[in-house]
C-alpha cells in the first residue's frame, strides 16, 4: 500500500520531533532480516527507551534536516532502520550492537552524537557510554573520594597519637622493670 502525502507528512513530523530531542542516532541496514527478527528488535528497543523506525530514505532526510542528525543524511541508502536514543546517548548503540552480534545481516551505516557523524566502527565506543544512573554514581564517587580521604587522614592523627603514647608507655615499662 502506497503512502499518501498526509501519511508522509505525519511520518516526517514524528521522526523530526523525536530527532529534535534525541541524544544520539544510529542508522543501520536491515536487508535480510525476517519480520520476527525486526519485531524482536522493536521489543528490545521499547524496553530500553530507544525510538526505532523504518523510514524511507527521502523521508528520513527530510525528518532530520533541521536537527543535529542532518549530518547523517549522506549515509541514508538502502533499507534503513533509524534508532534514536531518547534517555541516554549510548542506548541506541547498545541496542544495535547487541542485536548485530546475533544477527549478522544488521549492518551499521553511521551514527551521530551532538551534530557529529561517526563511522560504524565507533559503535562499540558509543555503546560503552554510561547510562544516566551510572554517570551519576561515578560523579558521586568522584565527589566523595576527597571527603573519604580527609576522614581517613583526620582519623589517622588520633590513632597515631595513641600508638605513640602506647610505645612510650611500653618503653618506660621496659626500663622500669
Amino acid at each position: 500500500m502506497a503512502l499518501t502525502l498526509e501519511d508522509k507528512k505525519k511520518i516526517v513530523s514524528e521522526v523530526a520531533a523525536v530527532a529534535a530531542e534525541a541524544h544520539s542516532a544510529v542508522a543501520a541496514e536491515y536487508r535480510g532480516l525476517t519480520v520476527d527478527e525486526m519485531t524482536e528488535m522493536r521489543v528490545k528497543a521499547r524496553e530500553s527507551g530507544v525510538y526505532l523506525r523504518v523510514v524511507k530514505n527521502n523521508l528520513a532526510k527530510l525528518a532530520v534536516a533541521n536537527t543535529d542528525f542532518a549530518c547523517m543524511s549522506d549515509s541514508f541508502s538502502g533499507p534503513l532502520v533509524l534508532a534514536f536514543s531518547k534517555e541516554d546517548p549510548g542506548s541506541a548503540a547498545r541496542l544495535v550492537e547487541a542485536f548485530a552480534k546475533d544477527h549478522d545481516k544488521l549492518i551499521v551505516k553511521s551514527l551521530a552524537v551532538g551534530g557529529e557523524v561517526y563511522p560504524a566502527s565507533e559503535l562499540k565506543r558509543l555503546s560503552k557510554l554510561p547510562t544516566r544512573d551510572q554517570a551519576l554514581a561515578i560523579l558521586a564517587g568522584t565527589l566523595r573520594a576527597p571527603l573519604d580521604k580527609l576522614a581517613r587522614t583526620v582519623n589517622e592523627v588520633p590513632g597515631k597519637l595513641v600508638r605513640t603514647v602506647a610505645a612510650v608507655r611500653d618503653k618506660k615499662e621496659e626500663t622500669a622493670a
